[in-house]
């Protein structure tokens, strides 16, 4: 009977301790910026990607994925549609290509193509915002993962 208790207390014992230490994770204090992948979404607006920028700091935005422009076109990446060209209507105008992704300084700024990779010094400050290059976001899917990182410009005291 002893036998019997020992048999089935142990590895109920052995499991509460796995579980204990699966459930505490890493030791030490993580930021949630950290964890995250910041991604923008084909069927939104203008977003956030919590990244506040001032005149002259240098920034790099680094985008991968791919999403849905237009149900006829087939998923493109975010450098945009091989095909389809964006109109006069949309955030940011051709000669560029539609559903690429765009983005702009402050929430009035003026829209700039990002692409795959772009490279830039802040000319204006606010919160960097990004999305496709569409007008009708209702029938897009899909998203791209976005690393951005920024050089502080030093200002003289």
């Amino acid at each position: 009977m002893r036998r019997l208790i020992l048999l089935i207390i142990l590895p109920l014992l052995a499991l509460c301790v796995l579980t204990g230490l699966v459930r505490s994770g890493a030791q030490g204090t993580i930021q949630q910026a950290d964890l995250a992948e910041k991604r923008v979404y084909a069927y939104r607006d203008w977003q956030s990607v919590g990244v506040i920028l001032h005149s002259g700091d240098r920034f790099t935005i680094k985008a991968e994925g791919e999403w849905l422009y237009t149900p006829i076109g087939g998923y493109n990446g975010p450098e945009g549609h091989k095909v389809y060209w964006a109109p006069s209507f949309y955030p940011l105008p051709g000669p560029i290509t539609g559903g690429c992704l765009v983005g702009r300084i402050g929430e009035s700024g003026q829209p700039f193509y990002v692409g795959r990779y772009y490279v830039s010094t802040a000319v204006s400050e606010g919160t960097l915002y990004l999305r496709i290059n569409d007008d009708l976001l209702g029938d897009n899917q899909g998203f791209l993962t976005i690393v951005v990182t920024v050089e502080k410009f030093e200002r003289e005291e």
